[in-house]
């Protein structure tokens, strides 16, 4: 029994050593071109990606951390779930405040800010992947 126990454990042990840990960087454009994002996300919530937005704010740093299957999965189309799922969480966020926009959004997986206009940040596992925005509600 203590064999089989052995044998186990070393065999999870390679699993966990060979499991997939990578940090994407994917284009915010294509992903808000998606179908997906066609479906799901609010026409009437503006997103603005990057920081340095000023103006007059709602709510400052708010966070959504989303998660999304990987297995079989593409990790582009993965990840553009993740973070589509972040942008309706926002956008929830801003219709329930009264605002009209999202801003200041930045890539924030693990408190690490990723800074730009252009893409978001996504890590990807061996079975999930996870999308951290980090913005401010406004009106």
């Amino acid at each position: 029994m203590k064999k089989i126990i052995a044998v186990l454990a070393l065999g999870a042990l390679c699993v966990a050593a060979n499991a997939k840990n990578d940090m994407l960087h994917l284009s915010i454009a294509d992903a808000l071109n998606s179908d997906l994002a066609k479906e799901k996300l609010d026409s009437g919530v503006k997103f603005s990606f990057g920081s340095g937005t000023k103006g007059n704010f709602i709510h400052k740093d708010l966070v959504a951390n989303k998660k999304a299957n990987a297995v079989g999965k593409d990790d582009t189309a993965a990840c553009q779930r993740a973070f589509i799922s972040a942008l309706i969480t926002f956008a929830e966020r801003v219709k329930k405040e009264g605002g009209k926009r999202a801003v200041n959004l930045v890539s924030y997986f693990k408190k690490n800010t990723f800074d730009s206009k252009t893409e978001f940040e996504c890590a990807v596992g061996s079975i999930m992947v996870g999308v951290a925005l980090k913005g401010d509600v406004a009106k």
